[in-house]
């Protein structure tokens, strides 16, 4: 059920409906409760949780509507919370590219 609530938030976000995805996010994070703990779990590995398959995918979600809306912090915040939930996520790459933009816009700035 929640992946296919993350398939359609996904939809969202590639639709240019950032903000309402990101209400969507909100609630589904929000509802986050110590009995989603039961469900099928990432297992884990050394430096990283158990947590819920869909857990790190909602994060790494977010972290691109975040991206999508310029909010740099709330993206680095939300893709490392993904992959300190799963380190296989492509939150690392997502991540990267953000550090990588930020980057170069500070270059950039010294460059005026």
């Amino acid at each position: 059920m929640r992946m296919e609530q993350l398939t359609a938030i996904r939809q969202l976000i590639y639709n240019g409906k950032v903000e309402e995805a990101l209400a969507a996010l909100d609630l589904l994070l929000a509802g986050y409760s110590n009995t989603a703990k039961a469900e099928v779990a990432i297992p884990a590995t050394e430096g990283a949780k158990a947590a819920p398959r869909w857990l790190a995918e909602a994060y790494y979600l977010r972290g691109n509507a975040y991206r999508k809306l310029s909010n740099w912090q709330a993206a680095l915040n939300d893709y490392q919370r993904a992959i300190d939930l799963d380190p296989a996520s492509p939150a690392q790459q997502a991540r990267r590219m953000v550090i990588d933009i930020l980057n170069f816009y500070h270059k950039d700035m010294y460059n005026q």
